[in-house]
């Protein structure tokens, strides 16, 4: 079976249900061995696009590639390639952890060793026994990440990873995704979390109502809607003052330094989930 080059390109990707148009015209271009984040709130079309690029739905219209390669050229064999996370791929609660992936490596004709190898990426080593049903919600992720770990795949496609887990179970799924941007794997991750598109993506693109409203580095999208351009510093004694960010503030900002008078300062561009509120009038937790 040939590797995938884990590139993906869309272009003018559409589709409607029911008369209802879930997606309008998606351009996307996300380089082999990136951290992609395509962010938005439950219903704006992120599950729908990882289903066409996966070969689960058919597009209306547009086109779509992965490594150069038209997605209706890919053969079944060829998604192995893939590891797919969803919210809705369950795991069966009667069954322990190994025989729980069992049933999927028998699908993908992998051997025991690989059943082995994916518990043990996701710690679950000690678990394999236990029962799905009895694992924590943290641990729950972390099985259904061995699932999607299992073919040792190019390019990752997970849908809302973190859903739903504490803040310690989540950041031990993060360290796992960039794990594997660091082993050179395309990750196509969709998240409502700003926080975790921040810390993760090289680059994003705010989906709302079908429609992509703003793509690019979450840095940059932050810098181009800081219309207030302001230093927000915190002073010892306790105090926040804002100065404008601009070079008649310099004596200001070195005479607060020099004195000692200081503690922290930092340019009050706004995060990911004020941008996107800025656009389009709701919240990315909507």
């Amino acid at each position: 079976m040939r590797k995938l080059n884990g590139s993906i390109k869309t272009s003018k990707i559409s589709k409607s249900f029911s008369g209802k148009t879930v997606l309008k015209s998606i351009d996307l271009d996300i380089k082999n061995g990136e951290i992609f984040g395509l962010l938005g709130p439950s219903g704006a079309g992120k599950t729908t696009l990882i289903r066409i690029l996966t070969g689960q739905l058919s597009p209306d219209s547009g086109n779509a590639f992965i490594g150069g390669t038209d997605i209706r050229k890919i053969t079944g064999r060829e998604r192995r390639c893939f590891g797919i996370t969803m919210d809705d791929f369950g795991v069966y609660e009667r069954l322990n952890c190994y025989d729980n992936l069992k049933i999927f490596a028998g699908i993908y004709g992998l051997s025991k060793a690989n059943i082995k190898n994916a518990l043990k990426k996701v710690g679950l080593s000690n678990a394999e026994k236990t029962a799905a049903g009895k694992l924590s919600k943290g641990m729950t992720g972390r099985l259904k990440l061995a699932r999607a770990f299992m073919t040792d795949p190019d390019i990752l496609f997970l849908d809302e990873p973190t859903s739903g887990l504490d803040p310690a179970a989540a950041a031990e799924i993060h360290k796992m995704i960039l794990e594997e941007k660091r082993h050179g794997k395309t990750v196509f991750l969709t998240t409502h979390i700003m926080t975790e598109a921040e810390k993760l993506c090289d680059n994003i693109a705010l989906l709302n109502d079908g429609k992509i409203v703003e793509y690019g580095k979450p840095k940059e999208i932050c810098r181009k809607f800081n219309d207030k351009k302001t230093l927000k510093i915190h002073l010892t004694d306790g105090r926040d003052i804002e100065i404008p960010l601009d070079k008649n503030s310099a004596e200001t900002v070195a005479e607060l330094i020099s004195t000692g008078k200081a503690e922290t300062m930092h340019t009050t561009e706004p995060d990911l989930e004020t941008v996107f509120m800025e656009i389009t009038g709701k919240e990315l937790f909507a």
